[in-house]
């Protein structure tokens, strides 16, 4: 029985650890650190460390720079009494130009508080979930962490990078309900991107793949007159 289970156990750890076509070549313990532990030691996926002046490029790592240098500069930063950025600051922070927003640069919407950006809201969220930043009594100041990583691009970004991408909800923003769709996925995009992303493509083309990756996460989508229903999109893939 030991030499069969030996056995048994060998053509099992060589099938998990066999490329699969529809995962681009990763086999099915890769794609358990792809999934689960993107960027940890083991996983395939690491974030590189980048010339500083690329930091500069890098629109919202540098907008939380910004505001990390301002509860520095004030030793600490008091929020409104709901919990948001105070409206001086909210303008100060856009009128960086870090990233703009097309409604109110182009005059149909105002900026008066912080829930009017959604980018500066993103913003304070992240600088919460990274912990670069704590919240006691309303008022946010700087943590150890957030002291060593303001002078860190590189580790700034990477907190960013993971907390965007395991700890935030995604679907806070996007208006289609909760569900795991593009988030669960977020390192085998990656990888995508990284393979494919030297020329434009159709967004299709991505979906694809990564339904081919994922069929399962089909099961999750409810048909509506914004997009196809799960057999439709089952039918492309096929």
């Amino acid at each position: 029985m030991d030499e069969l289970q030996k056995n048994i156990d060998q053509i099992m750890n060589e099938q998990n650890n066999r490329g699969v076509p529809d995962f681009e070549g990763y086999s099915p313990n890769e794609m358990q650190y792809i999934l689960y532990e993107i960027f940890e030691k083991n996983s395939p996926i690491q974030l590189l460390k980048l010339p500083e002046l690329d930091y500069n490029k890098i629109p919202i790592l540098n907008q939380i720079k910004y505001l990390l240098q301002l509860i520095e500069k004030k030793g600490e930063l008091k929020l409104t009494n709901k919990g948001f950025l105070p409206t001086k600051v909210v303008s100060e922070i856009y009128n960086q130009k870090f990233i703009k927003d097309e409604m109110i640069e182009a005059g149909i919407s105002k900026l008066y508080k912080e829930t009017d950006s959604m980018s500066i809201n993103l913003t304070r969220i992240l600088s919460e979930l990274s912990r670069v930043v704590k919240k006691r009594n309303n008022t946010l100041t700087l943590t150890q962490k957030g002291k060593v990583e303001l002078n860190d691009n590189h580790k700034l970004l990477e907190s960013i990078f993971t907390t965007f991408g395991k700890k935030f909800n995604w679907a806070y923003y996007d208006g289609y309900g909760d569900n795991l769709i593009g988030q669960l996925g977020l390192g085998f995009s990656l990888i995508l991107l990284s393979k494919y992303g030297d020329e434009k493509r159709l967004d299709s083309f991505y979906s694809n793949k990564y339904f081919k990756a994922y069929p399962r996460l089909l099961d999750n989508i409810q048909p509506t007159k914004y997009y196809n229903t799960p057999q439709k999109l089952d039918n492309e893939l096929s």
